[in-house]
């Protein structure tokens, strides 16, 4: 599962209320197979609750006196996953890192929960490249395929709500979980048929396109931190700016020109239809940083900052936000690279500026713990550097464990004078921006030609 920076507070539930069971202490332990970190961390939100060592068997444990019922999350570097913790609950996890959410099962009790949210996890991973196949399809289609996906989901949450006694609490969440991923489908279908399409404009919808609008809760805070929800409203209100944009402006909104004025739609809108605090600043904080990681002129990024601070000044993310902010300045093109400090595999230190000294260089980003895009990664450089010998592409690692970068470079055969670790990586991604995956930064001979290159889009 990846797991980009950003992403790392985002998808935490807060607690909401449960029937009382006869013990409010809770029991969260398991074992962990191939573990990539010595720990494990339980968190609610944002916030810590409690953490704990494995021991030599890999197993860990952790006894809480009481919880606020609703969905938890637990991250073992680099992954995280979500757990249903109510009081009275005893869980017993087990995963093996390799694969990661395929492999994890839930015992004890408060299982069923549980080991559902991670099916329908599955489920939805599983059926993303076929519900992307449907988007072709006239509107009415489309609503009555993906409607019969989500009616098998909700028929197998009911079979289960009759067999267990799942908490009203538990019940909401797993319901709002299904739906939600759903309604997202619909709120992406109307840019993605037009996109297969090869259509000029929207298609046009039937008046009950969007009638399930009518069932969404701005302010619940028993959602706030659901992955379905969270990402539902990122697609509803950048679809709501996007059309109150075209309708009333009369701009065309194919042009980059046209990020600032269509991220203030999306900063409107969030100011005045979202009210729940967290989910607020989070809303915020994912719509600044998707903007300033889009190219823009500096005057532009300048006026979107401005009008970020005037809706959301109070934001939790706001140090993150402007760090970003500085970062990217730092790294405009003509600008000279940082002097950030990365590892050979000789364990030599050297600066970036070294490394791209009289040659011109394209830096891409790699980790251990992301299987799937190192080896589309590394199949893409290998690619492109038959097709550009004129650049030295440089791989720079980050999150992973330096014997083990060591060990991957050696088995994967690549050039080790051509790949870097990062110790740190909080400050490599803040140094260097690293926000996406894909990112490449292009430069000669120790300046900046793009700091913001895609290594599937830019060559």
């Amino acid at each position: 599962m990846n797991k980009f920076l950003f992403c790392l507070s985002l998808f935490l539930l807060m607690a909401c209320d449960e029937e009382k069971k006869e013990s409010p202490t809770v029991f969260f332990a398991g074992e962990i197979v191939n573990p990539t970190s010595d720990h494990i961390v339980l968190y609610r939100g944002d916030v810590v609750i409690d953490s704990a060592l494995l021991d030599e068997s890999n197993r860990f444990s952790i006894k809480l006196d009481s919880v606020r019922p609703g969905l938890h999350h637990f991250y073992h570097y680099p992954e995280y996953q979500f757990v249903y913790l109510g009081k009275g609950d005893s869980i017993q996890l087990r995963l093996n890192t390799i694969e990661f959410d395929e492999s994890l099962v839930f015992s004890g009790i408060g299982e069923e929960v549980n080991n559902f949210l991670i099916e329908m996890f599955l489920v939805h991973e599983n059926e993303k490249e076929m519900v992307y196949s449907l988007y072709h399809l006239e509107p009415n289609l489309f609503i009555s395929k993906t409607d019969s996906l989500r009616a098998t989901k909700l028929q197998a949450l009911e079979s289960l709500a009759k067999e267990t006694q799942l908490s009203e609490c538990a019940y909401n969440i797993a319901k709002a979980n299904i739906n939600y991923e759903s309604y997202i489908s619909r709120e992406a279908y109307p840019f993605y048929h037009k996109r297969n399409k090869g259509e000029k404009d929207i298609h046009h919808l039937p008046k009950d396109f969007y009638d399930y609008r009518k069932q969404i809760n701005y302010k619940d805070e028993d959602l706030t931190y659901l992955r379905p929800y969270y990402n539902f409203m990122i697609y509803h209100l950048g679809n709501l700016a996007y059309m109150e944009c075209k309708d009333n402006c009369g701009g065309d909104m194919n042009i980059a020109s046209n990020q600032l004025h269509y991220n203030r739609h999306k900063l409107k809108l969030t100011d005045s239809l979202i009210k729940q605090a967290e989910l607020r600043d989070n809303l915020f904080r994912h719509f600044a940083v998707n903007y300033l990681l889009k190219p823009d002129q500096e005057e532009n990024i300048h006026a979107f900052i401005a009008e970020f601070k005037d809706r959301s000044g109070n934001n939790r993310h706001m140090d993150e936000i402007t760090n970003l902010y500085e970062g990217i300045k730092k790294m405009q093109p003509e600008k000279e690279l940082p002097d950030f400090i990365v590892h050979t595999t000789d364990d030599q230190k050297v600066s970036l500026k070294e490394i791209t000294a009289n040659k011109n260089v394209v830096f891409y980003f790699w980790s251990g713990a992301e299987q799937k895009h190192f080896r589309n990664i590394t199949k893409r450089i290998a690619k492109l550097k038959k097709e550009h010998p004129e650049y030295t592409f440089i791989g720079l690692n980050m999150r992973t464990d330096k014997l083990r970068w060591k060990s991957i470079v050696e088995t994967s055969g690549l050039d080790k004078d051509e790949q870097f670790w990062t110790e740190d990586f909080e400050e490599a991604s803040h140094t260097l921006v690293v926000y996406d995956a894909n990112k490449s930064i292009i430069c000669k001979d120790g300046v900046i030609v793009d700091a913001f290159a895609n290594v599937w889009s830019s060559f």
